[in-house]
């Protein structure tokens, strides 16, 4: 069984949802409505190597623990001050709906503001 101690879970996030609006050329602007604030612990998990506009860069991969709460999903992001991370998968490590466990990705401040 895992299960993070409540003081553990001192870091501040605020769970960010995507609002994608049209902009009348056929495309849309994605902005980013902020949540609820939500508690939790975060520990760097790795980097990966990611090819992104024809150059390799190096991502920096996260693990935050959460308290367990429905409807988070991959296309939300969370907010800790000037930091953003977007969640790439969040799951349920026991299944006993007590604690989530998100693997996030850093967002540079260029990807944050899009």
């Amino acid at each position: 069984m895992i299960h993070t101690p409540i003081g553990a879970r001192r870091r501040r996030f605020v769970l960010e949802t995507p609002l994608d609006t049209p902009d009348g050329f056929g495309g849309s602007l994605r902005r980013w409505v902020a949540g609820p604030v939500v508690w939790g612990s975060i520990a760097r998990a790795q980097s990966d190597a990611l090819a992104r506009n024809g150059r390799e860069d190096t991502v920096s991969l996260y693990r935050v623990g959460l308290r367990w709460r429905p409807g988070l999903i991959s296309d939300m992001r969370l907010a800790a001050g000037p930091r953003r991370f977007a969640i790439r998968s969040a799951c349920d490590p026991d299944g006993r709906r007590r604690d989530l466990v998100c693997e996030v990705e850093e967002v540079s401040q260029g990807e944050a503001a899009s």
